[in-house]
């Protein structure tokens, strides 16, 4: 299980992080302490893991064109589209846990450049967040790094955010959105680079406006396939509170507006739903873990930042070059 290292004077890598104003590496935990509150909210998102789960395995191993489970995860094993989504997954994770944010911006952006869809990229993306994202939640419950008024303002917010991000993207003609979208990866690409020219300076005060904050922040996260860590994270702790329980509370809620751009894209664009996509990316993510260890060993923090913003720039002018032409 990983979950971030919320003690950000624990290594040197953390306090760059701390002063760059990013979130921590992860590390592993095993026996977490119980979280006397949110249990509840724990226990939900367990159960909404454990159906979900069910359900793909039902829709797997009961497919209505006669093909058996094990026959399409064959095909799926046969095919590019598997192969290329397990390297994205691979890639974006391992940036991810080096950085502790873009995991969405970064395989959204290659996805697009794969010739996918907004809606099918963003779709694939988030389905395969509700898996990362419900371990994380229920990890910082269970450390005691959830704020509950924090996440119970940014939990409705955020959903209906998300949830009407997924619709756009899903009602609007795909080749007419994408350019737009690219702009918006372009832009948080940009966002990523800057942060290598400053220091983080923080003001204690409490935060403002935080039901406007999740809705925007949802709703740019469907609608672009990522953006709520670096939005939501990177905001809340700029105002000065405490990262531990900022991080902790931000992870667990969007477990939940995950899982709701999830339902609404598989409603929404039907025979559509990436399912290869999703799985490979899923396995690609699994074997990431070493790829962000050396790559946070080896390399400054500003020197990945220049990097992976570079990357997403270059990939998303691409794609707005090739939307438009």
């Amino acid at each position: 299980m990983k979950i971030r290292d919320l003690d950000l004077s624990s290594n040197p890598v953390n306090a760059e992080h701390a002063a760059l104003g990013l979130p921590p590496i992860e590390n592993a935990v095993s026996h977490p302490g119980a979280h006397p509150l949110l249990r509840f909210t724990m226990w939900s998102v367990a159960f909404l893991l454990m159906a979900l789960t069910l359900t793909l395995a039902t829709r797997l191993f009961n497919q209505p064109s006669g093909h058996t489970g094990l026959q399409l995860i064959a095909e799926a094993l046969n095919s590019r589209e598997f192969w290329s989504a397990v390297a994205v997954g691979l890639l974006a994770q391992t940036v991810d846990g080096a950085l502790g944010m873009a995991y969405g911006i970064t395989s959204t952006s290659f996805l697009l450049a794969s010739g996918s869809s907004p809606a099918v990229a963003s779709a694939a993306v988030h389905i395969a967040e509700v898996f990362t994202t419900g371990v994380s939640g229920i990890s910082h419950i269970k450390l005691g790094n959830v704020n509950k008024n924090l996440f119970l303002r940014l939990l409705v917010p955020g959903m209906l955010g998300a949830a009407g991000g997924a619709w756009v993207l899903s009602s609007v003609d795909g080749a007419a959105l994408k350019p737009f979208v690219a702009g918006y990866l372009l832009l948080m690409g940009l966002y990523v680079f800057s942060k290598i020219f400053g220091k983080l300076k923080a003001q204690r005060r409490a935060p403002r406006h935080v039901a406007k904050l999740g809705l925007a922040g949802g709703f740019l996260d469907a609608v672009g396939g990522g953006g709520w860590g670096p939005i939501v994270t990177t905001t809340l702790v700029g105002t000065g509170q405490d990262p531990r329980q900022t991080i902790g509370s931000v992870n667990l809620a969007e477990f939940f507006l995950t899982f709701v751009s999830a339902g609404v894209f598989a409603l929404l664009i039907g025979d559509q739903s990436p399912w290869t996509t999703v799985g490979g990316l899923v396995i690609g993510g699994l074997f990431a873990a070493p790829f962000a260890a050396l790559l946070t060993a080896r390399l400054h923090t500003k020197a990945l930042l220049a990097l992976v913003g570079s990357v997403i720039v270059l990939i998303s002018s691409f794609n707005i070059w090739k939307a438009l032409a």
